[in-house]
């Protein structure tokens, strides 16, 4: 028989959620020890310490369960209303709050944004009136007069859109044509000496390369036997520099590179068109004959207008040991012995490889071995008749 100790610790299960599992266990852990020590429990102290056991047992494994059933209440409460449980007071109030919260801040976002909004369009407004009106006013003379143009006899309001559309449309030329349709002075006429080509050069990258550090700043390296290459083009070729570098930055450059004067004539940034973000170099604003121009430039952006009158460089990166200023020299000098009328046939021979340059050390290569072999075959040719007619002359004596 169990003691009266027994009786008490199962009236207190009785109260746990899963009593029936925790009775039959408690029953079937107690036959087994009568079974194993052949007689009936009476000691307290073994039934406590059981007990003990089976009630720690049973609380870790409803915590567990009310864990469980706590994190799945939402999606049971969403799939099957009809056995959701009660949640928490405590916790449907602080989200309660956080969502009033978050409603608060969103609005005073809100209300940030569209005040900002009407302060940009304000300012915009306030420009463009601005604008208008300082810009699409009519000019005034020394006295104080408006001067009469022809927007004069339109509605007020049109002369002022009109004027402002005019002075945008001249800015918008300013900087993306030419400041001068004739970029380069007419041809000078006899007794004054006019090559007979034009030699356009670009500065960067292929008579200098800039460099900059943090301790000397920008420098800018000359290119090796610039010096021989502007002289001896010089005699043959009217010499313009046109880059689309600022003036400010390059007229100073342009003075240490050449300090001689090979360099006639000097065009920067203002004289390019900007098209499709690149500045171009249109030589229609040249004011020479095309037949007769040649561009040296490494960019193929920068001469899209006229490709068919761009010799195209290598990129210079600043190796000293480059020599491609020689050979460049060597195709220049070759045009003008050949007295070529039209560049522009020689160019586009040329326009089809990826480096012309070593295209035309090659050719010249081929060539001088051309002659080396007539020059061979016209000495065999003479070679026996010279043998013949000195045979001749020994038979007569």
């Amino acid at each position: 028989m169990l003691s009266g100790r027994a009786h008490q610790v199962l009236r207190r299960l009785k109260h746990l959620r899963d009593r029936s599992t925790v009775i039959t266990s408690l029953r079937r852990t107690l036959v087994n020890y009568q079974r194993r020590s052949g007689s009936f429990i009476t000691s307290s102290r073994i039934v406590q310490a059981l007990m003990r056991k089976t009630l720690c047992t049973a609380q870790i494994k409803s915590s567990k369960e009310e864990t469980s059933a706590i994190v799945a209440t939402p999606l049971l409460s969403k799939l099957f209303p009809q056995t959701a449980l009660d949640l928490d007071h405590a916790t449907e109030e602080e989200r309660r709050k956080h969502d009033e919260e978050e409603a608060r801040e969103n609005e005073r976002a809100w209300k940030r944004m569209k005040l900002g909004f009407v302060l940009f369009g304000s300012c915009s407004l306030a420009v463009i009136l601005w604008g208008i009106y300082v810009f699409g006013g009519p000019q005034l003379d020394d006295n104080g007069q408006i001067i009469e143009d022809e927007f004069s006899g339109n509605p007020l309001v049109q002369q002022y859109v009109q004027r402002l559309w005019k002075c945008l449309e001249y800015y918008r030329k300013i900087l993306q044509e030419p400041s001068r349709s004739h970029l380069l002075p007419d041809p000078v006429q006899y007794p004054y000496i006019q090559p007979k080509y034009t030699l356009v050069l670009e500065v960067k990258d292929v008579l200098i390369h800039p460099d900059w550090t943090y301790q000397t700043g920008w420098r800018f390296k000359k290119r090796p036997n610039v010096d021989v290459f502007l002289a001896e083009c010089s005699k043959d070729f009217e010499i313009v520099v046109f880059t689309a570098e600022q003036g400010m930055t390059m007229f100073p450059v342009i003075d240490k590179l050449d300090p001689k004067g090979y360099i006639m004539y000097r065009l920067v940034r203002d004289a390019t068109h900007f098209v499709d973000g690149h500045h171009v170099k249109n030589l229609d604003n040249l004011n020479r004959d095309l037949k007769r121009v040649i561009v040296i430039d490494w960019d193929p952006n920068a001469t899209k207008m006229h490709p068919d009158n761009t010799f195209g460089l290598p990129r210079w990166h600043g190796n000293d040991n480059d020599v491609q200023l020689l050979d460049l020299m060597a195709f220049l000098k070759t045009i003008v012995l050949t007295d070529v009328d039209d560049v522009r046939e020689v160019l586009y021979y040329y326009r089809q490889f990826e480096d012309p340059i070593s295209q035309f050390r090659e050719n010249q290569r081929k060539l001088a071995e051309q002659l080396l072999e007539a020059e061979r075959l016209e000495q065999s040719k003479s070679k026996p008749l010279v043998q013949k007619w000195s045979r001749s002359i020994a038979s007569r004596h």
